[in-house]
């Protein structure tokens, strides 16, 4: 586990500073080894929970422990095949410290949850595969889609600031200072202009993915929760308990519901969309994580209790 994480975080450093310069890693014959690096870290989980499965005999989706693994597979698949769609290096930047962070979280658990148990008799079922798995799934892409809205807002932000920047501290009496201040107004306008341009033609790619990898997570959280339900009144009687978990499930559910009516029947774009998504961000971490530590419920049993 060490040294994927040692992979990942190289990774999180080589794709930040491939961002932040602005480089073409493509062209610098490291982004082969970069990729290649992924695809070990990838298929290192896939062994991991295959193994798992044929040593217990039950899908690996049933603590914490292995649910953060199935995540960490998730986020690196997803980035494996974004990466053969488009040459942006945003998806990597902000997909790579997500699977550190939760792979570094899986490895920092105490080792009595990492090791296998038996399932308890709500586990047993054939349910536990397609709820748990899909739901994660949608986690992964939910997740990505929702940090692209964070970045937007953030690009906004700078456009704003971009758009409104101009300090000048000369003196506007003075003839030569007015001249010297016109053309310096001139340039500073053209440069922000420019700089506008680009920022919004970025923000309109960020747009267009969020939204599409968003519509996706929604339909397959949507998929996990009717699946969920269904398990639950196999197991407990009833389709709907109000458990801390279910119903940080359902805000999220919620939150991304009104991202997508607001894009398709309000037409809102941009700026109002991703301050939403950007809420179903924090949602979907509550309801996977922040529930397990704050909260008890029937979830509670093979998470932290």
């Amino acid at each position: 586990m060490l040294f994927v994480i040692t992979l990942l975080l190289l990774l999180c450093i080589f794709y930040w500073w491939a961002l932040i310069r602005k480089t073409h890693y493509e062209t610098i014959n490291i982004y082969p080894f970069a990729k290649s690096a992924l695809i070990i870290c990838n298929f290192y989980f896939l062994g991991f929970l295959a193994y798992r499965w044929l040593e217990n005999g039950y899908a690996p989706l049933s603590n914490l422990y292995e649910s953060l693994i199935f995540l960490a597979w998730c986020l690196t698949g997803l980035q494996l095949i974004i990466s053969n769609k488009t040459t942006s290096r945003v998806f990597s930047a902000v997909l790579t410290p997500i699977e550190l962070l939760v792979v570094t979280l899986a490895y920092s658990l105490p080792q009595e949850m990492q090791i296998p148990a038996g399932l308890v008799p709500a586990l047993q079922s054939n349910w536990l595969m397609l709820h748990v798995s899909m739901m994660i799934v949608s986690y992964s892409i939910l997740i990505l889609g929702s940090l692209l809205s964070i970045i937007i807002l953030i690009l906004f932000l700078k456009s704003k600031r971009q758009e409104e920047y101009y300090v000048t501290t000369l003196d506007p009496t003075s003839e030569i200072s007015y001249e010297f201040k016109s053309a310096l107004d001139s340039a500073i306008n053209k440069i922000n202009n420019e700089i506008y341009d680009v920022y919004i033609l970025l923000i309109k790619n960020l747009d267009t993915w969020s939204y599409r990898l968003i519509g996706l997570g929604y339909i397959t959280l949507t998929l996990g929760i009717l699946a969920g339900a269904v398990w639950a009144n196999e197991a407990w009687g009833s389709y709907w308990s109000w458990d801390p978990k279910e119903t940080w499930s359902l805000i999220t559910w919620l939150i991304f519901t009104g991202y997508l009516h607001v894009r398709l029947v309000n037409n809102w774009r941009g700026f109002e969309t991703a301050l939403i998504g950007s809420v179903g961000f924090i949602s979907i971490w509550i309801s996977y994580l922040g529930v397990n530590f704050l909260a008890s419920g029937l979830h509670s049993y093979g998470w932290i209790k």
